[in-house]
């Protein structure tokens, strides 16, 4: 069984601080199969991995990801290889998709991750084909960012592809947590059940016919953010990059919340395969 107690300490440390840290973790690769497959709303696919190779895998807050491992276009799986604490991806680098780690539970041996569910996407295309039984190799995650909860309020923005990610946050948050969290879907067949604080204010934008990461709804909602004098808000965005420009400008420039106080990651860029940006 993994050791966990020593990253219990410095977890807490960041806790109790004043701004948000990325704590690392050894990188692991885990070798694990599909046990069950369940629908989350009309935009994500959940599934359910099983293995005794959970038993090595590390998760302790929101903010975690991970990378599935496929076969090369020549139908070869190339792996990366253990190095210590970490990996090394090598040449050619392997094929990997990164996605957010929705739950993690010790006491079942399970590890869930949900897929926003789109056409072309080689790892979308793999969760609705896959059944119980299918393999796959994860790897991580490398870390994770630990944020205090002594923050004021928390600003929670982002896609479909976020959401699974915001969906983990609210659930983890004390009770007491307040702020705002906006989330982009198409409609309201997307929306999901999710257990939020009651300060925390749910707001569902639908996109209707606009092309996924072409709209301003998300950017609009930030701006209509009000921050009372002297209190302290931690911003969490994710989403497709060109949209994050305006709202990256709205977080640093009107609301006045630095980087140590938020992360702004772009999960995906309109044409572009497995790109991952974030600050």
């Amino acid at each position: 069984m993994t050791d966990r107690s020593g990253y219990a300490a410095r977890i807490a440390e960041v806790l109790a601080g004043e701004h948000g840290a990325k704590v690392p973790y050894p990188i692991g690769l885990q070798e694990v199969e599909v046990i069950r497959t369940v629908p989350v709303g009309a935009g994500l696919l959940r599934i359910t991995f099983g293995g005794p190779d959970i038993a090595t895998f590390h998760s302790y807050v929101p903010d975690e990801h991970v990378r599935l491992v496929f076969p090369c276009e020549d139908g070869v799986l190339r792996l990366p290889e253990r190095d210590g604490q970490s990996l090394e991806w090598g040449n050619p680098r392997p094929v990997s998709r990164e996605y957010t780690v929705r739950r993690h539970s010790i006491a079942d041996n399970e590890l869930d991750i949900d897929f926003a569910i789109h056409p072309g996407g080689l790892a979308s295309e793999w969760a609705i084909a896959a059944t119980p039984g299918t393999r796959i190799h994860i790897a991580g995650p490398p870390g994770g960012v630990v944020v205090p909860e002594t923050y004021d309020k928390f600003l929670f923005v982002g896609d479909i592809t976020a959401l699974p990610a915001i969906a983990r946050w609210l659930e983890r948050l004390t009770r007491t947590a307040r702020g705002w969290a906006f989330i982009e879907v198409t409609g309201p067949e997307e929306e999901i059940e999710i257990d939020a604080p009651e300060g925390i204010e749910v707001r569902w934008l639908h996109r209707g016919d606009l092309e996924p990461g072409t709209g301003d709804a998300l950017e609009k909602a930030v701006r209509g953010v009000e921050v009372p004098a002297g209190q302290r808000v931690y911003a969490w965005v994710a989403g497709e990059a060109g949209c994050l420009r305006g709202i990256r400008k709205v977080v640093r420039g009107e609301l006045g919340i630095g980087p140590k106080d938020s992360l702004i990651a772009g999960y995906w860029k309109r044409g572009v395969a497995d790109f991952d940006r974030e600050e």
